[in-house]
């Protein structure tokens, strides 16, 4: 099957071996949101040559399987929003890349998470999120837990550092949460440096302020969106991944993208993937 045209497709990553429901369906539920395509890939690693044994036995059997996964998924995704335009891809090459490219033109990728530990993200042939993550030209989604939608009222949590990257996120984060009519908690963390002697308050103060700056003027542009002021002290994962321990979603903005292993993430980020109990959003800066 042909990708093109899938400009601006919801574009979500199908594992044939560890098909779960997370991910598909919060890709699915944004597509309705969001009245976008919903793009299902499966990946298949190419037929390995001048091997001592044939590969093409299991280069095969990946290949029906990978297209029986496509058909559930693109069945499953129906019956849950009958409105979502469904297109499906088995496309031959290693997941992380080839999800990174398709984020080219993308309107957000979507990842399910096997909750790998740092150590198996770098040795795991199969790993996904952190290079796909790193790499993607566009918002990626990585699902390991379920959003907590019971939350009354429900939010959002986006982190915000006066960066261009977390303006970038807190775009994302107003229009997710207009599209959800949620709430959005703007949260910066201050981490008081190892040998600090000013005055607390004062860098409190200039957090709360930084703060403010940042986020003036989206309340115009969403009215009806209430978005709330915090500034914690500690460490930025812990205090955001505490923060958003009953959220839909996290949201935070990366800097720039990764190395040719696609291995290199901003700290904050590669916590929050480990961390965070429900879905976290990284957004590119522009």
């Amino acid at each position: 099957m042909s990708t093109a045209g899938q400009a601006k497709a919801i574009v979500v990553g199908i594992d044939p071996v560890r098909t779960g429901p997370l991910a598909l369906a919060w890709a699915t539920d944004e597509a309705h949101r969001r009245r976008l395509t919903l793009h299902l890939v499966v990946a298949v690693p190419p037929l390995r040559e001048a091997q001592l044994v044939d590969d093409t036995p299991r280069h095969r059997a990946q290949t029906r399987a990978g297209n029986e996964a496509l058909r559930t998924a693109a069945d499953w995704a129906r019956a849950r929003h009958m409105d979502v335009r469904s297109t499906s891809d088995l496309l031959d090459g290693a997941p992380a890349p080839v999800m990174s490219h398709l984020s080219r033109q993308a309107a957000m990728v979507v990842l399910g998470s096997r909750h790998l530990s740092r150590t198996e993200e770098f040795l795991s042939a199969g790993s996904l999120v952190v290079p796909v993550t790193a790499q993607a030209r566009c918002p990626v989604v990585v699902v390991g837990d379920a959003e907590h939608g019971t939350q009354d009222p429900p939010y959002l949590v986006v982190g915000v550092d006066g960066s261009e990257s977390s303006r970038s996120a807190l775009a994302f984060a107003f229009e997710e949460a207009d599209l959800r009519r949620c709430e959005l908690r703007a949260v910066a963390v201050w981490q008081p440096p190892v040998f600090f002697r000013h005055p607390e308050d004062t860098s409190l103060h200039a957090e709360r302020r930084l703060l403010a700056e940042t986020t003036a003027g989206w309340s115009e542009r969403y009215p009806d969106t209430r978005i709330t002021h915090e500034v914690l002290i500690g460490s930025p994962v812990e205090r955001l991944a505490e923060a958003s321990e009953h959220a839909l979603a996290v949201v935070v903005g990366r800097r720039g993208r990764g190395g040719y292993s696609g291995m290199r993430l901003g700290s904050v980020v590669h916590g929050l993937l480990h961390r965070a109990h429900c879905p976290v959003i990284t957004v590119p800066g522009p």
